[in-house]
């Protein structure tokens, strides 16, 4: 578990070189925002988060794999991460910030992934 990373983990870097190449500035992993999100875009008033599909319970083969060991904490851990995720998406919601969840499987596609980025954050400011 010591090498499990939080943050500048490979999917989430992969979204960091591509919204930076599109354009976008962003800051990471706000302290003063609720859940820390991945990405922020304070002006824009919103937060991108890279999930991994099995440490958040993602309804997809590798969110859904169950570990052959110790099977009862890892059920349970990922049923926590899910209900802090949702609690953390409403917060969110009730500050005035757009969400959006980007999950590790979604991510093979990079001209999808980056006409969804751009539809949700609008076009980039001139620098």
């Amino acid at each position: 578990m010591a090498r499990i990373r939080g943050r500048d983990t490979r999917p989430e870097l992969l979204v960091r070189r591509l919204l930076h190449a599109m354009g976008y500035r962003y800051r990471t992993h706000l302290r003063s925002m609720p859940g820390r999100p991945d990405l922020a875009f304070t002006r824009r008033r919103a937060a991108v988060f890279v999930h991994g599909c099995f440490w958040h319970g993602h309804d997809c083969p590798r969110g859904r794999r169950a570990p052959k060991t110790n099977a009862a904490f890892w059920r349970d851990k990922i049923a926590r991460n899910r209900m802090r995720d949702a609690d953390v998406l409403e917060r969110l919601d009730g500050l005035g910030w757009r969400s959006i969840v980007l999950w590790e499987c979604g991510l093979g596609d990079r001209d999808a992934l980056a006409e969804r980025l751009r539809a949700y954050l609008g076009p980039p400011r001139p620098a």
